[in-house]
């Protein structure tokens, strides 16, 4: 029974780093969850709730991390406050108008285009977006880097109990 238990956490977790680098899944989010629905179908052990403190630690540093890298990119460019913010609602209605890719698509666009009407500058509007991009960028891997800890941390529970 510990074995299946292990192997369906297993296959959450894998949908969750899938989630890491895919705007629709709570990637980070569902990997703790399986971690902790792991550690309540099992029992935590004194390994068991270290790992869990880890896994947690992890898991809220690469949360942080997607939405801190992308911010200080754009800051860094030169948007405006209200241009992140313009760049969030796009993403937003992006989400649920274009499946899968809208949420980056809606971002930039919102971005570039509060950029362009504050600035009337194409070049720095360009500027601010790609650098936000390559913040996304780096956000989703430092996400995917924290799972791929996450996962590593529970396998180590997991052969240790």
């Amino acid at each position: 029974m510990d074995a299946f238990i292990a192997l369906l956490v297993a296959v959450v977790m894998a949908v969750g780093l899938i989630g890491t680098v895919l705007p629709f899944l709570p990637g980070l989010g569902l990997i703790w969850l399986a971690a902790v629905a792991y550690g309540i179908t099992t029992g935590f052990g004194a390994v068991g709730w270290v790992c869990l403190a880890v896994v947690t630690v992890v898991g809220a540093a690469g949360i942080a991390a997607g939405f801190v890298l992308p911010h200080r990119a754009a800051r860094h460019a030169g948007a405006a406050r209200i241009s992140i913010v313009l760049g969030l609602l796009g993403a937003i209605v992006g989400f649920f108008v274009v499946p899968v890719v809208g949420f980056p698509l809606g971002g930039a666009l919102g971005i570039y285009v509060a950029e362009q009407v504050r600035l009337h500058d194409l070049r720095a509007a360009g500027r601010a977006t790609w650098a936000t991009i390559v913040g996304f960028g780096v956000g989703s891997l430092a996400q995917l880097a924290a799972g791929l800890a996450m996962v590593g941390c529970w396998a180590v529970w997991v052969l240790a109990g």
